[in-house]
């Protein structure tokens, strides 16, 4: 690897590393559809607001941001990656959005807010699992 490849890569962890500890900080946060802040926040919400953060762009809902970034396997998802949900079984589009902050091993680790429990890290299995549409790298 050349030195501007690791200078470009360890500044990517840097960025990742940044938006994940900004999600983290908002963890017990209560669910408030719409909401982008502390006093409630929805999925995409929060996801909006941990990229923007770091001055990377996303659209404001779930299913406009299914159509960003690059799709990509589970087992190939990273520390940054999006994972898309359909949550609803009735409606055939994406409705809910995390934010992976670990994956090693076969378990992939996402924070996201739920309507029951607000901000809380999740592991993709049973429900979620089942409910998986795609994940996604949008950098």
């Amino acid at each position: 690897m050349k030195k501007t490849e690791k200078v470009a890569k360890s500044s990517h962890n840097a960025k990742v590393n940044k938006i994940v500890s900004y999600a983290k900080t908002f963890r017990g946060t209560r669910y408030k559809f719409g909401g982008t802040t502390k006093k409630g926040m929805d999925c995409s919400g929060l996801i909006f607001i941990a990229f923007s953060k770091e001055e990377i762009a996303l659209p404001r809902v779930s299913r406009d941001m299914a159509k960003t970034g690059k799709p990509i396997s589970l087992s190939k998802s990273t520390k940054g990656d999006l994972v898309f949900f359909r949550t609803n079984k009735s409606k055939k589009a994406i409705n809910h959005v995390g934010l992976v902050i670990e994956s090693r091993k076969g378990e992939v680790l996402f924070i996201h807010s739920t309507t029951s429990r607000g901000v809380i890290i999740s592991s993709m299995e049973g429900y979620w699992e089942n409910a998986f549409v795609e994940a996604r790298r949008v950098m």
